[in-house]
């Protein structure tokens, strides 16, 4: 039986740099997952035969049910689930359409939380879980309210989950990195270039979430600057923290 890893959104940057560092695994595939066949087939090219393209969309249902379907059928011994595809934006409630909401949730949380219940009736003692959260999750956060609070979610469901899989030895992490350098900042807002405190590299974040997931940690917080943004998450009044948000935004909205 093959020992496999699944990772979502795996073309994106935080993707590619999971999938190098789960080169290093003793996994004999690893089933990269995104909507794009042709970015997909560009990560197997450049990584090897190890690597297995899955074009899916998570959020669409019929995808969903695909992969269900596949993972079923193929029955593989599932060392690591990476969920890491996700999708958000700066911009105040009346910025979203319909169709955006409903995209943003059905792909940060509802097919996290389906890709959970595939994985797990085909992972077994040390196998790991990793869900890709966000400080964000940490406290309410103004004009990124929609993502932030999808990741609030992840958050709590991952603990929570990390409890309920004790007894068959899987560990859940919840991954709570801050700014990430990657494409998916948006990078401008109202035309003034945003700056991102304590932004670091995808492979920063991808190093200490697996090492704290091989640790059996629930959560993972990668750099000081994030670990002491956790820290006054705790001690202040959401409504000062919120408040000290909005002070460093005030140039964008």
């Amino acid at each position: 039986m093959s020992k496999i890893a699944i990772l979502t959104g795996a073309t994106g940057g935080l993707g590619q740099a999971f999938v190098e560092e789960l080169l290093k695994e003793e996994i004999d595939e690893i089933w990269a997952i995104a909507r794009n066949a042709e970015k997909l087939d560009s990560i197997q090219f450049k990584y090897g035969d190890r690597i297995r393209p899955i074009r899916c969309d998570l959020s669409n249902s019929d995808d969903l049910s695909e992969l269900s379907h596949l993972i079923h059928d193929e029955k593989p011994d599932i060392r690591i689930l990476i969920n890491n595809a996700g999708t958000g934006r700066m911009g105040k409630y009346s910025d979203f359409t319909d169709e955006e909401t409903e995209r943003l949730i059905d792909l940060n949380c509802k097919a996290l939380c389906l890709l959970c219940g595939y994985a797990i009736p085909f992972m077994s003692a040390g196998a790991r879980i990793l869900n890709i959260s966000s400080a964000s999750a940490f406290q309410p956060t103004p004009y990124i309210n929609l993502y932030a609070a999808s990741k609030v979610f992840v958050r709590s469901y991952s603990r929570a989950l990390n409890v309920e899989l004790k007894d068959k030895g899987i560990t859940c992490t919840a991954v709570c990195p801050g700014w990430i350098d990657t494409d998916m900042l948006q990078k401008e807002y109202n035309g003034k270039p945003v700056r991102f405190p304590g932004i670091v590299p995808p492979a920063r974040v991808v190093k200490q979430a697996l090492r704290d997931s091989a640790k059996s940690r629930d959560m993972s917080v990668c750099s000081f600057f994030v670990k002491y943004e956790h820290f006054m998450s705790k001690i202040l009044p959401q409504k000062r923290i919120m408040k000290i948000w909005m002070n460093g935004i005030k140039d964008y909205v």
